[in-house]
């Protein structure tokens, strides 16, 4: 009796806990359950055997794996989401690592076959070269770039990066007897008063030095994973494996270093020049890294909104304004609760967008604390969702992913292109001024902070033997090359020497972020362009992000209007352009 008591009562407690956790799982839908792994390897196997006796056949086979990997897709980033959301439900991390460790390992074995069968087909000659050029090309690259043996090392990775959220996900601090989270303590960074912000700035960077060994080794065991990784695919070293995985055609880890000397050369000075200016504003005699987002006496920071339902119906104004389309859809994901956008604990830091193909919408995720910043970031994940939705026209899935490079270009026009239409969030027209002000000088500041992350990256991945302190030793020598000309970091060696590692890229994605910094130029371009033909940007960005990955960069660019440029005379050109900008703003405010 007792036993079948226990039972009953656990059987009982389970119910429920499904039924929470399927409440928060409903925002994507299942159309394959990934529940057992014999099924879901049945329906590949389906795929994989199907005969192919025509270039029409060779079409249809292409469509039907499309739908089948959309599928997948749709749970694994529905799990994905909800993992980030609740970093503390037991059932949805276990969703999560099942996807991790035993579906996507399924998934990519597969994807290798379905790559093997479509390269080897006879009929693969007979396709519009037109149309699937670019399709054939990347399907060649991942064939040399598959190793089976990269699968296990793949979910060791993933297991580490779980790690890696979690701990991050919980950081918190106390904040006059209430515990904060770390994107809740912004406007505190913001602060008039320096003894707030100081002390601000030195809770949030000595929480993350508690846990600075722990994510040293998390990061020193993922070089390893990915640099054996390299090996097995017979490249020199992981940024060149990354590289070509990142399909990367069209520029080499040597541009990125003329990149860097040209950030060095064009931007740093500008950017001790606006700091030398703020600390003026400030009235210090020193200026120091709590310094660096203050607002003078006299003013509060920026408060663009109260609640988060305030940001997404004011987005949706701004939207409105560049193209309806933009404003409908962030209306259909609201409606369909595609938006989580408060931070609270357990949640994991950052924002992003995710697309659910299966559901044809975008998820947005991000930690808004009621700061400018947080308007951008909205506005930039919401660039994300329109190219998304301008992308869902095209075929195939494979063309439904578009790099990088073109996405930030989506999300980061996006805020340029709904910069001048922010009163929306402001009454004052002088807080309008000084968020378009702050915008404009973010811009420039985030260039050398770009170069360091991807500098960083090359030097750890071309020397995996480095220790701990060598890395920490690096990392300062670029910091200090590139974002501390001015700023003073005396005496705060620890904290500035830690400040990477709440850069969850590097953790996650590895060398995905010298996309933001030639996404950016391509952004200042279009802004550039909007000036002089408002109607006729937003048309050619319409066109541009339509295109997917279905045409090269150059291409994309090229709808755009604009060139795919990251030479040391363009970005002359682009911050000339940008600080014309804040001198207008500046005229503004006298």
């Amino acid at each position: 009796m007792w036993i079948y008591d226990n039972v009953n009562v656990d059987y009982v407690l389970h119910v429920g806990e499904m039924e929470t956790v399927q409440s928060k799982l409903n925002f994507f839908q299942e159309k394959i359950s990934l529940e057992d792994p014999i099924y879901l390897e049945t329906q590949l196997k389906a795929i994989l055997n199907k005969k192919i006796t025509s270039v029409n056949d060779l079409e249809e086979w292409l469509q039907e794996e499309s739908e089948l990997l959309d599928a997948i897709d749709e749970v694994v980033s529905g799990d994905y989401i909800a993992f980030q959301r609740y970093n503390d439900d037991k059932a949805i991390k276990e969703r999560f690592e099942r996807d991790q460790q035993v579906i996507l390992p399924i998934v990519k074995k597969y994807k290798a076959l379905f790559d093997k069968k479509f390269y080897d087909s006879p009929y693969r000659a007979e396709l519009d070269p037109a149309k699937y050029h670019l399709l054939i090309r990347s399907r060649v690259n991942a064939i040399e770039l598959f190793r089976e043996e990269n699968i296990a090392l793949e979910m060791e990775e993933d297991k580490l990066q779980n790690e890696y959220f979690e701990i991050t996900g919980s950081l918190t601090v106390l904040w006059n007897g209430e515990e904060k989270t770390l994107p809740q303590m912004k406007e505190h960074l913001q602060s008039s008063n320096r003894e707030t912000r100081e002390k601000a700035w030195k809770l949030l960077s000595q929480e993350v030095v508690k846990h600075e060994q722990r994510l040293n080794e998390i990061m020193s065991e993922l070089i390893t994973l990915r640099d054996q990784q390299a090996k097995n695919a017979g490249m020199k070293n992981y940024r060149d494996y990354m590289f070509k995985k990142y399909e990367r055609f069209d520029y080499t880890a040597e541009d990125c270093f003329t990149f860097h000397k040209a950030v060095k050369k064009e931007v740093v000075p500008r950017v001790s020049k606006i700091q030398q200016k703020h600390q003026q504003e400030l009235g210090l005699d020193d200026y120091r890294p709590w310094d660096t987002q203050a607002v003078p006496q006299g003013l509060e920071p920026l408060k663009p909104f109260k609640h988060s339902d305030e940001l997404v119906e004011a987005t949706i104004d701004v939207f409105q304004e560049v193209d309806p389309e933009f404003a409908q859809l962030l209306k259909d994901m609201k409606n369909q609760d595609l938006l989580d956008l408060d931070s609270r604990k357990a949640k994991s830091p950052g924002g992003f967008c995710s697309y659910l193909p299966i559901t044809e919408l975008s998820f947005i995720f991000m930690n808004a604390s009621g700061t400018q910043d947080d308007v951008t970031t909205m506005v930039h994940e919401g660039g994300h969702s329109v190219h998304n939705l301008l992308m869902r026209q095209l075929p195939l899935s494979a063309y439904k992913s578009a790099p990088m490079e073109s996405a930030e270009l989506a999300s980061m026009g996006m805020e340029l292109l709904t910069i001048d239409k922010w009163e929306r969030f402001y009454q004052d027209e002088k807080d309008l001024q000084r968020a378009m002000k702050e915008h404009i000088e973010g811009i420039i500041s985030f260039f050398p902070w770009a170069m360091v992350v991807d500098r960083f990256q090359h030097w750890m991945y071309e020397n995996p033997e480095h220790s701990i302190e060598e890395r920490q030793q690096k990392f300062m020598e670029l910091a200090k090359e590139y974002n501390y000309h001015y700023v003073n970091i005396e005496g705060l060696e620890d904290e500035i020497r830690a400040k990477w590692l709440m850069q969850l890229h590097i953790f996650e994605v590895p060398f995905y972020y010298i996309e933001y910094a030639i996404a950016q130029l391509g952004a200042l371009q279009l802004w550039k362009a909007y000036h002089e033909n408002p109607e006729e940007t937003v048309n050619n960005y319409k066109k541009a992000l339509s295109l997917g990955s279905s045409r090269t960069l150059p291409e994309v660019y090229e709808a755009a209007g604009i060139k795919f440029d990251f030479s040391k005379e363009t970005i002359e050109e682009l911050m000339m352009f940008a600080e014309e900008q804040l001198e207008k703003i500046e005229e503004l405010n006298d």
